[in-house]
């Protein structure tokens, strides 16, 4: 039972006691039914109608002959009855047709009397001790602020282990070594080996960082300590490094155990970046973590998992071998990882039997494992709202368009001519995409406005790529150009609606001659320095390493691309006209064209 629970107890029992006390008082006050003076009482014993006078103490009790009502008298003196009704004038013969009882004074009434005497003074101490209890709850509050605010999952009942990850088989592999040590440990020492201090896992948001450091605390069934980096820093200096020596000294009295920080960048970045240069909280901190990690006793078997996606912003004496000197690497999975990942997310869950999990894998390139987790969600929300008993294929694929380019909007108010010039846009970039021969598969082509867009057409890449060539590029492009292509062939004009499809144009041409060095007259050189500042941890600004003309060089390179590319978009649809046109008129009529019937128009 909770020390300081019965501590208050005690101030709460005192006073309960004291109120107790005060509501007998105000509702069983001593029994005053008919107060009378004693001569009055004598009057009554001459007249013969009294029957007994009980004396208990200073009160008198009275009961007469004819009534039988009993009335108490006080007397203001201590003295005997008999006395003071004979001094009233009673005599003897008039007393012996009255019967007198005589009494001790009751010691519970005495206590009551004294309690009650007695009650302003307990409660005015009861609630004194009462604040001071608090006044002291307030001040140990105060001295928490400097512990540890990591939560604690035991290992006795896993929720999470490796069979809940999948699409990342490698980290897998590597973090099984600290399961095994934290199970075994006595196998390396036997060797004489030493298994990393500290793990760094390393990739992009959603990629399953903090799931994978949960599933090796469940796997190793050993106390997990979780906190975010962020939970170390606060406003006061010293309130950081108290948190951090309080979160190790919890992990080793609980030895074997797992230690997880989360988004560690914002704790770990490299020192003397503060806004100031100073030596910041954020760096006492750090010094701090420094300091615990390089202090461990090699006997003690507590093992540090960090997540983040920024490794390039840490501090070197953090990744240094000692503290975290092992990094893993948790990437976007590839087509048979996302399959996995989908497997998982969609155990326990009805599916339909045209359900083909390969087919929606092939289909979320470049999904992380929450989005695709996201995904099944999605889908089965979809499959609620239109009260079905199972999640189907066309719940998936709404779901992956929703998810890609947001949810539909069928409320906005678009004119005729609009809806036309639309279907022509997204026409011309499905037919281009179509033609050219390095371009991605178009899974759907759709004219109704759907997030921020006034219609959009689903290109979805053939097969998982780690490198881009110049002609890829190429197409890519003249793709990205369609749309803008198709309005001037058909209307002779332009519209805003090329603007998104424009900046990322500009983009992929001014990497190609920039970074990848795919420009002829320029040659294979990079040009500019990118400038980011480590304590904001972005990038901020480019430098130009390059002198005027080759700016120049460089903007006429990037236009040059682009023309080329529009000028392949407008030679294709002209070439295709006719399929344009179909395709387009099919749009404005059904809103929405799938992979079947798009393809069909090609046949």
């Amino acid at each position: 039972m909770n020390s300081r629970w019965l501590k208050n107890g005690f101030v709460y029992f005192l006073i309960a006691i004291a109120g107790a006390l005060l509501l007998f008082n105000f509702y069983f006050p001593n029994k005053h039914v008919n107060e009378i003076p004693l001569n009055k009482l004598a009057a009554k014993v001459k007249s013969g109608e009294v029957k007994k006078i009980s004396v208990q103490g200073d009160d008198l009790s009275v009961i007469y002959k004819g009534s039988g009502l009993e009335e108490l008298s006080r007397k203001e003196n201590r003295v005997g009855v008999v006395e003071s009704l004979k001094s009233l004038g009673v005599t003897q013969d008039e007393l012996k047709g009255v019967e007198i009882d005589v009494q001790s004074p009751s010691d519970w009434g005495n206590w009551l009397t004294l309690l009650g005497s007695f009650l302003p003074l307990l409660i005015f101490g009861g609630f004194l001790l009462f604040m001071m209890r608090q006044a002291q709850g307030t001040n140990n509050q105060a001295l928490m602020f400097g512990k540890s605010r990591a939560r604690v999952f035991t290992g006795d009942k896993p929720t999470v282990t490796f069979g809940d990850v999948a699409g990342v088989e490698e980290a897998k592999q590597e973090l099984q070594e600290v399961v095994e040590f934290l199970k075994e440990p006595g196998k390396f020492s036997a060797l004489g080996a030493r298994i990393p201090k500290g793990v760094l896992l390393v990739g992009p948001p959603g990629a399953g960082k903090t799931l994978m450091a949960r599933a090796v605390a469940g796997e190793a069934g050993v106390p997990f300590f979780s906190i975010s980096g962020s939970e170390f820093v606060e406003m006061f200096v010293g309130v950081g490094a108290s948190r951090v020596r309080d979160l190790f000294d919890q992990a080793k009295r609980n030895a074997p155990c797992i230690i997880f920080i989360d988004e560690v960048d914002a704790v770990g970045r490299h020192r003397g970046a503060g806004l100031g240069g100073s030596h910041d909280e954020r760096e006492q901190t750090l010094n701090q973590i420094l300091v615990e990690m390089d202090g461990f006793d090699n006997q003690t078997n507590i093992i540090i998992i960090a997540a983040t996606n920024r490794p390039d912003i840490l501090d070197p004496a953090l990744l240094r071998p000692g503290r975290f000197d092992r990094r893993v690497v948790l990437d976007r999975a590839d087509l048979n990882g996302r399959k996995a990942i989908l497997e998982v997310h969609t155990k326990g869950k009805p599916l339909a039997a045209e359900i083909d999990l390969h087919t929606v894998a092939a289909q979320t390139i470049g999904f992380s494992g929450a989005d695709l987790e996201n995904l099944v969600n999605e889908a089965a929300i979809l499959a609620a709202r239109r009260n079905l008993k199972a999640i189907g294929m066309k719940e998936f694929q709404e779901s992956i368009e929703k998810v890609i380019a947001g949810p539909e909007r069928r409320s906005r108010v678009v004119t005729p001519e609009e809806k036309r010039v639309i279907a022509y846009h997204e026409a011309g970039h499905a037919v281009v995409a179509k033609v050219l021969p390095l371009s991605d598969t178009v899974q759907k082509v759709v004219s109704i406005s759907r997030g921020m867009a006034l219609g959009y057409t689903l290109i979805v890449p053939n097969e998982d790529r780690y490198m881009a060539s110049k002609a890829k590029f190429e197409d890519d492009l003249a793709g990205l150009l369609g749309g803008r292509a198709a309005e001037e062939i058909v209307f002779q004009d332009i519209t805003t609606g090329a603007s998104n499809d424009l900046e990322r144009a500009t983009k992929i041409a001014r990497a190609m001659v920039t970074q990848y060095g795919m420009s002829k007259r320029l040659g294979p050189r990079t040009f500019g320095k990118k400038d980011d500042l480590v304590f904001l941890g972005r990038e901020i600004s480019e430098q130009r390493n390059y002198s005027g003309e080759i700016a120049e060089l460089i903007d006429e390179e990037v236009r040059c691309i682009i023309d080329r590319a529009y000028l392949r978009a407008k030679q294709t649809l002209t070439t295709y006209r006719d399929k344009l046109d179909t395709l387009a008129k099919l749009l404005t009529e059904t809103e929405s064209v799938d992979k079947q019937q798009f393809d069909a128009l090609f046949v």
